[in-house]
């Protein structure tokens, strides 16, 4: 689904509020992504000041009055074209900070790690526990393509055992192509590693689901050196690396190539050029809706679009009565 020509929510402009880690790493993938279209990512711990910022410069439409912004706002966005104002808000890790309204909630899980020993951080995985689950209106297991049938079924009969009437969509994190990290407007085939040594070298949440969709692609040998979620690579980083592609091409007889994701190369588009003179490609990737239980990407555009207007028209209904009252 292209958030930015989407009708589910009939929006003019959609803002993704993220955390910054790392100097905003995902903020800068999405801000490359997204440029030139309706979509403007805002970066701020406090969502709420952040997205009052946001509503001041550019005003709003919606189908509620807002209580971030004072009338003022209302007079400097009639001087706006209606394509600037603000639709819509994402956030992301949201569920947890209600200074903002929430009109749906949608949680994530990791497929191949699910809720981990089920506690909470810093003990755990889970910034909510799974109880959570009850104020959800969509459950997304991701990397869905990396685990068994039976794996599926028990987790839906696990989160339906939490919220019966909970939606379960089935994700995958699709490889499309690579890009030379020394040019990002090329496109390289993902055949082009079909039987070479690659050496994935990433700094994410989620490692195992890289490295097996490399494995997939069809690689002779691949081999991993992972870093903590949002790591800032160093000069001394790009030292180790170098030593790991060394004995790898020593022990294999094959020149490795280096494969990093979108979210490292953000971080710092630079620092692996100091890789060369070996090859260093960054895989981009597109998620992708799984056609599981019959919820397609068509079918989760039906729900969205049914959840969100059954939520908005009760919050009207609500405001009505108010005003009655």
């Amino acid at each position: 689904m292209d958030v930015c020509q989407s009708s589910i929510l009939l929006l003019e402009i959609l803002i993704l509020m993220l955390e910054g880690y790392a100097g905003g790493d995902e903020a800068k993938m999405l801000r490359r992504h997204l440029a030139g279209s309706l979509v403007k990512v805002g970066i701020g711990a406090d969502r709420r000041a952040t997205a009052a910022w946001y509503f001041n410069k550019y005003g709003y439409v919606g189908s509620r009055s807002s209580t971030l912004t004072e009338k003022h706002c209302l007079e400097q966005a009639r001087n706006l074209p209606k394509s600037e104002k603000i639709g819509a808000i994402i956030l992301d890790d949201g569920m947890q900070h209600w200074s903002l309204h929430h009109d749906l909630e949608i949680v994530m899980f990791n497929g191949i790690t699910l809720w981990g020993n089920g506690q909470l951080l810093p003990l755990g995985p889970l910034r909510e526990p799974l109880a959570a689950l009850e104020k959800a209106d969509v459950a997304i297991v991701h990397h869905a393509n990396l685990i068994s049938a039976q794996r599926i079924e028990d987790i839906i009969i696990t989160l339906r055992k939490i919220k019966d009437s909970l939606t379960v969509v089935f994700t995958e994190m699709a490889p499309s192509f690579f890009f030379e990290v020394t040019n990002i407007n090329s496109r390289i085939s993902l055949r082009t590693l079909s039987n070479r040594v690659v050496l994935c070298v990433s700094a994410i949440g989620s490692a195992d689901a890289f490295v097996q969709t490399m494995q997939k692609i069809g690689a002779y040998h691949v081999d991993r050196l992972d870093f903590t979620d949002h790591h800032m690579f160093q000069d001394r980083d790009m030292a180790l690396i170098k030593i790991k592609l060394e004995e790898l091409e020593k022990t294999l007889a094959s020149k490795p190539v280096i494969v990093v994701t979108e979210k490292d190369f953000d971080r710092d588009p630079a620092i692996f050029e100091n890789l060369h003179p070996y090859r260093v490609l960054v895989l981009r990737s597109q998620l992708k809706i799984m056609n599981i239980r019959g919820c397609n990407e068509d079918r989760f555009e039906e729900l969205l679009e049914k959840t969100v207007r059954v939520k908005l028209s009760s919050v009207m209904r609500s405001s009505e009565l108010k005003v009655c009252s």
